[in-house]
């Protein structure tokens, strides 16, 4: 891949819309739990930045943990192995937990993620994320709360990477892949 990325890649979702959407993900959020606790669990690493802006706006009493999966490695198409290499540090039973992700893609890495924290019994499991590639999916996975359906592009910035690159970007762009 060119390393000059940064020249030449195109703007997919700009700063003002991530902002206004973010922020009615929050108010449906807020809404559903009102009067509530919620546990946010971040997908590390790429939902950092989203989850950020998110909690940010959220109005409810909220802890706010992270795990870490693995199905890319430094490349651009999944392997299709999940491995999960950092677990949370609380007990979920009986809790309402929002995973937030940054992109739903072929589904593996939510689909394991899901059954790791469903076996965990919390009152609610809901899945959060900021971008979702249907075109891509390969298992059936529920998102409850979208940001924004995208075509099968490969894309980087706002917490998304290439080989740990370009998640600083605070849009979110797309690149040609050979």
């Amino acid at each position: 891949m060119n390393m000059e990325i940064l020249s030449n890649h195109k703007v997919l979702i700009d700063e003002p819309a991530l902002d206004k959407r973010v922020g009615e993900i929050a108010e449906q959020i807020n809404n559903e739990f009102a009067g509530e606790k919620v546990i946010i669990v971040g997908v590390l690493k790429g939902s950092f930045m989203f989850m950020s802006d998110l909690i940010k706006k959220i109005n409810l009493d909220t802890e706010v943990y992270f795990l870490k999966a693995e199905s890319y490695g430094r490349g651009t198409e999944t392997s299709g192995e999940v491995k999960i290499t950092k677990d949370i540090e609380t007990d979920i039973n009986g809790e309402n937990v929002i995973v937030v992700e940054d992109i739903i893609d072929s589904g593996f890495t939510m689909r394991e993620v899901f059954k790791l924290l469903s076996a965990r019994n919390p009152k609610a499991l809901k899945l959060c994320s900021c971008l979702s590639k249907p075109d891509r999916r390969e298992c059936e996975i529920t998102i409850d709360y979208l940001g924004f359906e995208i075509p099968d592009e490969f894309v980087i910035g706002y917490g998304l990477d290439y080989a740990e690159k370009y998640r600083n970007l605070p849009y979110i762009g797309y690149i040609e892949v050979e």
